[in-house]
């Protein structure tokens, strides 16, 4: 019996400790909605590869509050057996974005903690504040100061996550701090042929799409419909990423 019982322990404890080796996410709800992906042509700071502004319906989802920390995926490195990526120049914390993390890298930390990298028309979705959107043209504000890092403001450094003001959904550092590896291929005329209902992205392009802007970049590119994309396999100081989850249905 007793036996019995301190076996029972054990497990109970190995599970306890098993589940504090991940980290504690936290989630927001992105609600089922339609939005116009993109931008005017009339707009001066528009890229090519953000237009034509086409709408778009997106099924609920859940995205992370914070872009993936330094401490978090330090428990991703030891739980599997790999090593931490290059640190940046400047000095850090576990609450700093990480970075110097590859498109896959991005894929693998998602995958182990039950979760994703959100689709672009996702993340642009997240970034302008869902169907609670005031129509920023940063993510959750006008004022790129109010809610984001970039070149104007960080010292040219990262900072920790959460420290500027969230979006219309409580979201932070959707514009600003660093890229953001998203799901989809990058296409330069992906608009022109997206569908409009949870798109995927092209399945082929040049390199992964990425999002957000960066502390080491103008401005403008924070606008939540700037679009980038990179090689697969580029690890830069400026690029890091948020996780994604599908929403079970009842």
């Amino acid at each position: 019996m007793i036996n019995k019982i301190l076996t029972i322990l054990f497990v109970f404890v190995s599970f306890n400790a098993f589940s504090q080796d991940k980290p504690n996410i936290e989630w927001v709800r992105v609600e089922a909605g339609s939005f116009m992906m993109g931008c005017e042509n009339t707009d001066k700071d528009c890229y090519p590869d953000e237009q034509p502004i086409h709408k778009v319906n997106i099924k609920t989802f859940l995205i992370s509050k914070y872009e993936v920390t330094i401490g978090e995926y330090k428990l991703f490195c030891k739980a599997n057996n790999r090593k931490m990526p290059l640190s940046p120049s400047w000095e850090q914390t576990d609450s700093h974005p990480i970075v110097y993390i590859s498109w896959q890298d991005a894929v693998d930390y998602a995958k182990w903690v039950g979760g994703r990298l959100p689709t672009e028309a996702e993340w642009e979705y997240a970034a302008r504040g869902g169907n609670k959107s005031k129509g920023y043209i940063f993510s959750g504000s006008n004022n790129y100061d109010e809610v984001g890092w970039s070149y104007e403001n960080s010292d040219l450094k990262t900072h920790q996550v959460g420290e500027k003001k969230p979006n219309e959904l409580g979201i932070y550092d959707m514009s600003g701090n660093v890229w953001e590896w998203v799901n989809d291929n990058y296409e330069i005329f992906y608009y022109q042929e997206s569908p409009s209902s949870n798109p995927q992205g092209p399945k082929q392009g040049l390199g992964k799409s990425n999002r957000g802007g960066c502390f080491n970049f103008d401005y403008k590119l924070m606008r939540t419909s700037h679009r980038r994309g990179s090689g697969h396999e580029t690890l830069g100081f400026g690029t890091g990423f948020r996780i994604a989850k599908d929403v079970k249905s009842n």
